[in-house]
């Protein structure tokens, strides 16, 4: 791959995470207005799975069972688990916890990398980043009170988020060499909701037909379904397919970052010194990190 082509995922992986940093935000809006959380993730894979039809190839089942197979546990793992997991997560610990303890996803998913294929490396510049985009993770999401309650359930509920999102990673870079990135994540978006359907016999799907009518959901609802599911899903898998699991996965320390920065313009919220701080070791943290070969 030539340089200004590998710039150009690193520009697109850069993107996927800024777009994903600002769904807290919308979320939060449409909870607010009365949806839940597994409300929001049926309207949003639901809409993106009928607007990926398309764009994609007319191709229904992949080239075998065992494929097939591959493609529903990367929608259960990067759809369902991930996000009942951390939904879930947040009525038992602090938001803080929660924001904290998935920035762990990176360094699960090199650990995982690294036991499955031998060939993965990591030096000193990764580990060295991946303490400093932690830090300043942990300045961020604190902002200079640290306050971590422990909450078993709901902190290993975090937990089982981030892990399912390492494994989610390492399927997509199987199913990558085999399949288009629009074939995979359309294929995502289809096991995701028949994975989170079972939920609706316990807490069915409640919300008001009249309320889609609001400015405020449908606009939200669109945001989370077209640009941050059906356009970021695309374009990330994308993006782990040219540069690998583990430097595409230290990205997802830029998070917090633009949450922190959507935050200050959406609902102008203070930017702190404590932010600038913990902006600035993200950054280096994350340029050290993909830095790592």
């Amino acid at each position: 791959m030539t340089s200004s082509l590998k710039a150009k995922y690193h520009i697109l992986a850069i993107l996927t995470v800024a777009v994903w940093g600002t769904t807290f935000i919308s979320t939060k809006i449409l909870i607010n207005n009365g949806l839940s959380p597994q409300e929001i993730f049926l309207l949003r894979f639901i809409i993106a799975y009928i607007g990926i039809w398309f764009i994609s190839p007319r191709k229904i089942f992949s080239d075998s069972i065992k494929d097939e197979l591959t493609m529903f546990a990367a929608g259960l793992t990067g759809g369902t688990l991930y996000f009942l997991t951390e939904n879930t997560a947040l009525k038992f610990t602090q938001t803080t916890n929660v924001a904290f303890i998935i920035c762990a996803t990176p360094l699960l998913t090199t650990g995982l990398s690294l036991l499955t294929d031998r060939n993965n490396k990591v030096s000193h510049n990764w580990l060295l980043g991946s303490i400093a985009a932690l830090i300043g993770v942990a300045i961020l999401i604190f902002n200079g009170s640290v306050i971590l309650k422990l909450s078993p359930i709901g902190d290993f509920l975090t937990l089982a988020a981030a892990l399912s999102w390492a494994f989610y990673s390492l399927i997509i870079n199987k199913l990558s060499k085999k399949y288009r990135s629009i074939f995979i994540t359309r294929k995502i978006f289809f096991y995701g909701t028949l994975g989170i359907l079972p939920t609706f016999i316990i807490h069915p799907f409640s919300f008001p037909l009249e309320g889609f009518l609001r400015p405020e959901v449908f606009i939200n609802l669109l945001f989370l379904s077209l640009l941050a599911s059906l356009v970021c899903f695309v374009v990330w898998n994308m993006v782990l397919m040219h540069l690998g699991t583990i430097m595409s996965s230290n990205y997802l320390y830029l998070n917090p970052l633009f949450t922190t920065l959507a935050a200050f313009v959406v609902l102008n919220e203070t930017l702190t010194i404590y932010a600038f701080i913990g902006v600035l070791l993200v950054m280096l943290g994350v340029f050290l990190s993909t830095r790592y070969k």
